[in-house]
This record gives structure tokens, C-alpha cells and sequence, in this order.
């Protein structure tokens, strides 16, 4: 099936646009500014339209092409605006600064966080934590003591509650903090989830996490995220 049938531009047109405004911190009006530039007359609200679309799109379409990540898990959750309302953005990498997962949640509790990390484990392709290392949330220790009292969790896995062991993760924040930044605040809990994905989606292939395609290699990230969507180069 076409993802793109019905659209007034081609497939090539559509995710340029969105690769453009995931991967850079540009506003939806940088996006379209740049797209006139070569002769494509559009209004930001359809780029916008484009992303919330196609950003989880590229998420789901990247996973099965992750490579396994270490057991040395860096967990933290960094604010996100929404309607006026701080959401939260639950983040983890590993001690090399590969992404592992994200998810966005309402609540900052023992009950999201116990939510993120059973993501996160499955995210990390069998590569179940060694350590966790977090910061002095409390919602850690219970979310962690209720996996392993279900048996979810090992009991070896060590949890160190420790901020100067997180910094690796803290300093990667930046990387959605910048595009939260321009993005001046989300409308909603889904449009902003939507665009997220996308954002570290793109992120992990920028980082190098995708199998045989490397970290700086700027041409192949852009030909792959086409291929996900059956484009050929």
C-alpha cells in the first residue's frame, strides 16, 4: 500500500520536509521557506500535517534496523510543554549514548516510570540491564522493586541513584530540548507525542544506532528513512 496516495506531492517531496524539520532545529516556517527556495510553494500547516503523519511512521519503520544496545542504562525524564502544562519526556541511553526508548507521559510517578522502563527493556533488543542508573526520583525505586517482586526485572540488576552518572543522558536532551524550544509549546498530548517520535527517531539514526550504517554517514541516513517507506535512490 502508497503511504503517501492521495497526496498532492510525491513521496520523495513529503519526507524530505519531515527528515528536514526532525532532524534540524528549524520551525515549521524555516521548512517551507526552503522548500520555495526550489520551486515548492507550501503553506507550514501542510508540512505540519506531513509530520504529524509520517513522524511515527519513521519511528515504527526504524525498530526492526536497531542494533542491541549495552546494559549500562542512563534513565531520566526532562519537562515538555504542553497547552500551558509540563508533560514529561522519559528518556534512556546507554553509557555509549545510544538511545534505548522514550516515552511521553502525563505524570511523573512511580506508575510512568514503571511504564517507560518495561519499554525500554524491550526496546533494548534482549539486552536486559545490567545497572540502572538514575537520578534522585523516587519514582524510580518503586517502579523498580514492583518489576522485580513480578519477576520482570532480575534481582541482580542494580539501580544507582546517582546525577553525576546521568549526565550522559542530561547532555542529550538537548537534542528534543532544542526542537521543544521552537516549537513554542505543543497543542496537544497526541500532536506533540506524534512529533517526538519522529524527532528521536531520527535522532537514533543520526547516532548511529541503525545496523551497517554509520553515525556521521549524513547521505545514507537520508536514503535509508526513504527506503523505510519503499522509495528506491
Amino acid at each position: 500500500m502508497n503511504p503517501f496516495k492521495g497526496r498532492q506531492y510525491s513521496g520523495e517531496v513529503i519526507l524530505l520536509a519531515v527528515r528536514w524539520y526532525l532532524r534540524y532545529p528549524l520551525a515549521y516556517e524555516h521548512v517551507a521557506e526552503m522548500l520555495a527556495e526550489r520551486g515548492l510553494e507550501m503553506d507550514a500547516s501542510c508540512i505540519w500535517r506531513w509530520v504529524q503523519a509520517y513522524a511515527p511512521e519513521i519511528n515504527k519503520r526504524c525498530r526492526p534496523h536497531l542494533r542491541p544496545v549495552n546494559k549500562s542504562y542512563r534513565i531520566d525524564e526532562t519537562y515538555i510543554r504542553i497547552k500551558g502544562k509540563d508533560r514529561y519526556l522519559y528518556r534512556a541511553v546507554d553509557s555509549t549514548g545510544q538511545t534505548i526508548d522514550f516515552l511521553l507521559t502525563a505524570r511523573r510517578d512511580a506508575a510512568a516510570a514503571k511504564r517507560f522502563l518495561l519499554n525500554a527493556m524491550a526496546a533494548s533488543d534482549s539486552a536486559l540491564p545490567r545497572v540502572m542508573n538514575v537520578d534522585k526520583n523516587p519514582a524510580y525505586p518503586a517502579a523498580v522493586e514492583e518489576l522485580k517482586a513480578e519477576g520482570t526485572l532480575p534481582r541482580r540488576v542494580r539501580l544507582r541513584q546517582s546525577k553525576y552518572l546521568n549526565n550522559i543522558i542530561e547532555q542529550d536532551h538537548r537534542t528534543v530540548k532544542k526542537r521543544v524550544w521552537l516549537a513554542k509549546g505543543y497543542g496537544s498530548f497526541q500532536s506533540a507525542w506524534r512529533t517526538l517520535q519522529g524527532i528521536e527517531a531520527v535522532n537514533m539514526i543520526r547516532k548511529g544506532r541503525v545496523r551497517w550504517l554509520a553515525k556521521g554517514d549524513a547521505v545514507g541516513q537520508a536514503l535509508f528513512i526513504t527506503e523505510l517507506f519503499g522509495i528506491a535512490a
